[in-house]
């Protein structure tokens, strides 16, 4: 075991003040607990495996809410659990992106 993750994803969590856009005004921290609880359901969860970690602002408020998937460093946004699910499938265990719901600069 060499303690290090084959992909780590981000979930902006963060909340704003005054009600600005926010990713955690979607309820981005119940999608980072979906998503790490289906990671772990699959056994995909941890070291030499997949990491899914909460963050601060990512910086993509008005696009959000927003995950980055490193070392790949894709941007996705998402409006609900199926495109967590599909994200899940598709890119970080099927190595594929998902061009629908990624961000580019």
């Amino acid at each position: 075991m060499t303690n290090f993750y084959q992909k780590h994803v981000f979930f902006c969590v963060n909340q704003k003040d005054n009600d600005k856009k926010c990713c955690q005004n979607a309820a981005a921290s119940d999608f980072f607990v979906y998503a790490r609880d289906s990671l772990k359901a699959r056994n995909s969860f941890g070291p030499d495996k997949i990491r899914v970690s909460s963050s601060g602002c990512l910086g993509r408020c008005a696009k959000g809410p927003t995950i980055v998937v490193y070392p790949d460093n894709i941007w996705y946004s998402y409006a609900n659990f199926a495109d967590i699910d599909e994200i899940i499938e598709s890119h970080l265990l099927g190595q594929k992106i998902v061009e629908r719901l990624r961000l580019h600069e």
